[in-house]
């Protein structure tokens, strides 16, 4: 996505769908803890691929995501709405789970350092 119009469309897109999740749509099954990684729209404005991660376990991950599916019509309507555009694109979800894997990362390289502090230092020579 090297276009800046792609890039500015793709922003507004990203603010408009993450206020529609937060505040229009009344799905139960959608999680509060939704949040947008990234917007990827196609060159020629068609699709956007949405980027989304789900903080929890994985049925309510899956259960997220079947409700972003079902609202895609809608958030689609709403879009196009809002952006002025020659055609409205397809709204696609998928999930990103970048964020989980950092958190695990972080996790052990905590676990490996303190296992190092841990452990005493046998290269130094007793004095």
């Amino acid at each position: 996505m090297s276009y800046p119009r792609e890039k500015r469309l793709a922003e507004e897109i990203k603010k408009i769908v993450s206020d529609l999740i937060r505040n229009e749509l009344r799905d139960p099954r959608i999680s509060p803890m939704t949040s947008i990684i990234e917007v990827d729209l196609t060159r020629d404005l068609r699709y956007v691929n949405i980027y989304v991660s789900i903080l929890g376990d994985d049925e309510e991950k899956e259960e997220t995501m079947k409700g972003l599916t079902r609202a895609s019509g809608f958030i689609r309507r709403e879009v196009g709405k809002n952006i002025k555009a020659r055609y409205t694109p397809e709204v696609i979800f998928k999930l990103d789970n970048s964020i989980e894997r950092g958190i695990h990362m972080y996790n052990i390289i905590t676990k490996v350092s303190e296992q190092k502090k841990s452990v005493p230092n046998e290269d130094k020579p007793n004095e």
